[in-house]
């Protein structure tokens, strides 16, 4: 067998969020801030109306609940419905009040996500979610910051996730849990974690403090107050990396290691707690979950939020529209042409002939259903599409509900 090439170009069902469902938030009269919100617009082509300045100072790691409440408001009343998802181009301020940054703008002010002392706080409804348009369906948009210490990490992380989109790559994930007991209770995912995704990636499960040397790493997942050895780490583009400790989300000024050493590393996105969470597993990532939605095709904003049922204390940073696993490959068989794809999940799907339609614009059932050339399911036994000729220049497939 081999690459059909060249092939058709097939339009896959929708997996997860697009560059114009993003609006790039930017320090105003910050020149790091908007320069990074500029250049991310336009390597990832998001609409220029979706870049806006909100008025923050940027001396500042906390902003009162008031002041936000009022750039908040300013700054919905700007953004297109179609907006369902923030990135933010600053590393500070990163809190407010008693939420993360991230969870304020996702949520809007409130304290039901905030905790006194070891107590739960309020669950997201997008948490382990099937929507891609969580605006739409929850009124959240998720908000992931593009945190750097300067202008050359923050190019670098955005190309990352650039590079990262479509490699589909065959990564180590390395679960361990440390000596430190209280920062290791995520153990209890890691044998499903296995057992999901060992046949996909190379599942390593360690006892010991931390991994060095290593290369291929596509998830790192730990707990420790500080992770050693980063820099003998070569990570994929794309990649997901944490360790769950306190405050790891504070990211200027963190009294432990800030979530922003992973990025600097060479990870593509990482999550930290900006205000004392305790070791609740449900305000942490949980790894199964980010690598199951990640995997299927889901963009690093979106697997990362969908991984934590109580986000309201904790930063997610990174490239949010890093997407490894949206994009197909076509193989060339003696009669047909198989389309492997990880968007395909277990379902019917049904095959349109689409030459001579418009990309995006939508078409009559009517017309769906005279150009139908077959409709095909994914299974445990079946894991691909396939294409008989006569072949067509376009393809578009639907998920048959």
């Amino acid at each position: 067998m081999s690459l059909a090439a060249p092939g058709p170009f097939i339009e896959l069902p929708k997996a997860g969020l697009e560059p114009e469902n993003l609006a790039v938030l930017f320090l105003k009269d910050d020149e790091q801030s908007e320069a990074i919100a500029r250049y991310y617009q336009a390597q990832r082509n998001i609409p220029a109306k979706n870049v806006i300045a909100v008025a923050f100072d940027p001396s500042k790691t906390v902003i009162g609940p008031g002041e936000f409440a009022v750039q908040k408001k300013i700054l919905d009343a700007k953004l297109d419905p179609q907006v369902q998802a923030l990135a933010v181009a600053w590393a500070q301020p990163y809190q407010v009040g008693c939420m993360s940054l991230s969870a304020a703008f996702a949520f809007g002010y409130d304290v039901a996500y905030c905790s006194s002392g070891c107590k739960t706080t309020r669950t997201s409804a997008y948490y382990h979610s099937s929507s891609k348009a969580p605006y739409k369906d929850f009124n959240i948009r998720p908000t992931m910051m593009l945190a750097a210490k300067d202008l050359d990490n923050a190019f670098e992380l955005i190309h990352r996730g650039i590079l990262s989109d479509d490699s589909q790559p065959l990564g180590r994930a390395f679960l361990l849990t440390t000596s430190d007991k209280n920062r290791s209770v995520r153990n209890i995912f890691f044998n499903e974690t296995k057992k999901r995704f060992d046949p996909i990636f190379d599942i390593q499960i360690l006892k010991q403090d931390s991994i060095k040397n290593r290369s291929g790493v596509l998830f790192y997942f730990t707990g420790a107050v500080s992770v050693p050895h980063l820099e003998t780490i070569s990570f994929l583009p794309g990649a997901m990396a944490d360790h769950l400790t306190s405050s790891g989300g504070r990211l200027t000024d963190s009294y432990q290691m800030s979530a922003m050493r992973w990025l600097e590393a060479g990870a593509t996105g990482s999550y930290g707690s900006a205000i004392e969470p305790c070791n609740f597993v449900q305000k942490f990532p949980n790894p199964l979950l980010a690598m199951w939605h990640y995997s299927a095709g889901s963009t690093l904003i979106e697997a990362y939020w969908k991984s934590v049922h109580m986000p309201g204390q904790g930063n997610f940073i990174g490239e949010p529209l890093a997407s490894p696993f949206k994009g197909y490959r076509l193989i060339r068989k003696r009669d047909r042409i198989e389309i492997h794809s990880p968007v395909l999940s277990y379902g019917q799907y049904r095959i349109i002939a689409d030459d001579d339609s418009l990309a995006g614009l939508k078409t009559s059932r009517y017309l769906n259903q005279l150009n139908t050339v077959s409709t095909q399911s994914i299974s445990k036994y079946k894991k691909h599409l396939s294409l008989k000729p006569p072949y067509h220049f376009r393809y578009r497939i639907e998920r048959v509900d």
